[in-house]
């Protein structure tokens, strides 16, 4: 008698399973997201772990010893500061980002530069041909440097390349075109995705291999698949971006051998991705002199300063509740700041409309813009522009008192090489450090303080 299949239904948003069908998961909630999957036997897949086919043994903490092998540095600066300092063998790093932002592109450069450093590099792509990818490298004009392409699906047969080549790094283009053949659902389905980002998984951490993968995101911007995916994963990169701009943001949002707070930035260009070494200046370029609602701070990206333009728009109501739009700024942030500004400095916001926004396409979210959202949304309002030559910094509390900001020696250090004369900063920060010389350091205590030094 032949054994019967069993069978389960598994939400495609969350992973949730269940052994009857659902019209709504009762995880996420979502509706008509429950398909049905056979459950079938991967116990040789699941037990093998190297690629020599010994498996791992328990082993007491004091009896392991750490291996003291150097990152590998890739010729893109900005993306070794975003992973930590380079790739470390035997990660597993996952970059996502919206369709034509670059994803191919960049690991296409560090393929190249990987390859030049002697390393074994293998470039498996599900979604192009090997002709296709020739062609790419070509026009990002190295083409020079081999290393191993393999357009393929098969999950079996990708591991059965790995255990040939035995390389130092493998890409996986993309994770949601890979394949189980013992799993009968879909590519890009929940399963698929978890077994066979499960099967990298051991193979990195088996072989001391760096693995790339590529996932694509869904149209609120997460990574499509399950949210374990995430949790799977060393590190995880997100490319950001506006398809109408050239700039492109690498974002780290985890990372298990680094800081998640450094940001990279990179130019399109026809001859592929190029870094931007100094991206305040780019940010500030374009900045009109003496117009009002507009204000400089100096926002840290983990290590990192930058400067960036806050611009803000304050329009009188036609409506009978005011509007508020944020654009690269938190919208919390923004009605508390105008809701201190009515109450502590005495401007009239209700019946206005306020539109802000963060020149560049620049994400910020740290407490040390509030000071600069302020002094813009009073300039726009009192038709007042700010000296382009200042620039703010602080932290606005709800009693209208400035505080002290972090990295402040970095922040005043910045404004003064890209030729800044005056930084208004907290009060309490000027203590413990020396400032520059040629910079003028204002401290202020309260935000009326700073209204009326500014605007007087």
């Amino acid at each position: 008698m032949a054994k019967k299949v069993k069978t389960q239904f598994e939400c495609q948003n969350c992973g949730y399973i269940s052994p009857r069908y659902l019209g709504k998961c009762p995880n996420c909630g979502s509706w008509n997201s429950m398909v049905e999957e056979k459950l079938q036997d991967t116990t040789d897949r699941r037990n093998r772990t190297t690629l020599t086919g010994s498996k791992m043994q328990p082993t007491l903490l004091k009896d392991v010893v750490p291996k003291k092998e150097p990152r590998i540095k890739t010729s893109l600066d900005e993306l070794n500061r975003v992973l930590g300092g380079g790739v470390v063998p035997g990660s597993m790093i996952l970059l996502g980002g919206d369709p034509g932002i670059g994803k191919s592109t960049l690991l296409l450069q560090v393929s190249q530069q990987l390859a030049a450093t002697g390393g074994t590099v293998l470039y498996v792509s599900g979604e192009e041909s090997t002709e296709q990818i020739k062609l790419r490298a070509q026009r990002l004009g190295d083409a020079e440097n081999d290393f191993y392409l393999f357009a393929e699906t098969d999950m079996q047969d990708i591991r059965e390349t790995i255990e040939k080549l035995q390389p130092d790094y493998v890409i996986i283009d993309s994770i949601q075109t890979m394949t189980q053949p013992d799993i009968s659902s879909a590519a890009g389905s929940v399963s698929q995705v978890r077994e066979t980002t499960a099967e990298l998984l051991k193979i990195a951490k088996s072989n001391e291999i760096a693995v790339f993968v590529v996932g694509h995101v869904t149209k609120e911007g997460s990574i499509a698949g399950p949210r374990m995916l995430e949790h799977m994963v060393d590190t995880v990169l997100y490319f950001e971006g506006d398809k109408y701009q050239s700039f492109r943001i690498l974002r780290a949002v985890k990372n298990r051998f680094g800081s998640t707070n450094e940001i990279g930035i990179f130019e399109m260009y026809e001859q592929g991705l190029k870094e931007v070494s100094n991206p305040s200046q780019v940010f500030l370029e374009e900045r009109l002199e003496g117009t009002s609602g507009s204000a400089i701070v100096v926002a840290m990206e983990g290590t990192r300063p930058i400067l960036v333009e806050i611009q803000a728009l304050v329009t009188p109501t036609m409506f009978g509740n005011a509007k508020r739009t944020a654009t690269g700024l938190d919208f919390n942030r923004v009605s508390l700041i105008m809701a201190v500004l009515e109450k502590r400095a005495g401007l009239l916001l209700q019946n206005q409309d306020a539109y802000l926004k963060a020149a560049g396409g620049v994400k910020l979210n740290e407490p040390a813009i509030d000071l600069a959202i302020a002094i813009s949304i009073a300039s726009s309002y009192k038709e007042k522009g700010t000296k382009p030559t200042e620039c703010f910094i602080g932290e606005i509390g709800l009693t209208g008192e400035i505080r002290r900001v972090s990295a402040i020696e970095q922040r005043v250090k910045e404004v003064q090489k890209l030729g800044f004369e005056k930084v208004y900063i907290p009060k309490n920060n000027l203590s413990g450090w020396k400032a520059p010389a040629d910079i003028e350091v204002v401290g202020i205590a309260t935000l009326d303080e700073a209204l009326k030094r500014i605007f007087r």
